[in-house]
């Protein structure tokens, strides 16, 4: 039976073959280790030329909250940026791009001074009357954008890695695009300075990772 898997806005072929499972015995181990490879490849794991974007959610801004308008990071977010920044130092970073609101900003300058503002990366239009968040920007806009932000991105550093400080609402929008979910219908929300990696080739795009905060664990 053949079948086609969605990977953004393409379609990936690939081929499940039902057998029992006491037909297994039946494969050899170059055929096991090629179905492997096959499906790595199909998720561009280890395939040469991909770009990886991670996307990354601002640390804490909401403790202690005063600056309603634009707030700076609080201290537990300085910390939770200190410890991000950790955690990427090892690694080969072409571009660090940032939201343009502070608790963005702040936390990509963790990670370098070098970074480049993207508008396109802030977060969705809402309010929040009576302790409660109402977005009144609409899902396929904040899609739209970071679809935008992401390509300019990738065609900016083809192959490297790319780090793209932004929020929660838009990070939960885009991928649920890339998971070809429907909006709304992810049922996670990025905690702060979580990271969500997407690889991209050409049109495909694959998730690779979602909400990690590995960095956050307590240090024993």
């Amino acid at each position: 039976m053949r079948t086609r898997v969605r990977s953004g806005s393409s379609m990936v072929p690939t081929r499940f073959t039902a057998t029992r499972s006491v037909d297994s015995s039946l494969a050899s181990t170059e055929d096991i280790t090629s179905a492997m490879r096959a499906l790595r490849r199909a998720y561009l794991i280890g395939v040469e030329g991909v770009t990886e974007i991670w996307l990354v959610r601002h640390a804490d801004a909401y403790d202690g909250l005063e600056d309603v308008a634009d707030p700076p990071l609080s201290r537990v977010g300085v910390d939770q940026a200190e410890r991000l920044a950790r955690r990427l130092q090892p690694l080969e970073i072409r571009a660090v791009y940032s939201s343009p609101h502070q608790r963005a900003r702040q936390t990509a300058e963790a990670l370098t001074d070098r970074l480049a503002i993207e508008p396109r990366l802030a977060e969705a239009r809402a309010s929040y009357a009576a302790g409660k968040v109402e977005i009144e920007e609409s899902p396929v806009a904040v899609i739209q954008r970071m679809q935008e932000a992401v390509d300019a991105a990738v065609a900016a550093h083809s192959g490297g890695r790319v780090v793209m400080v932004t929020h929660g609402i838009a990070i939960l929008n885009y991928l649920c695009d890339v998971l070809q979910l429907a909006p709304g219908t992810l049922r996670l929300f990025p905690d702060f300075t979580s990271i969500s990696v997407v690889r991209v080739k050409g049109d495909r795009r694959m998730a690779g990772s979602l909400c990690d905060v590995a960095h956050l664990a307590p240090v024993p």
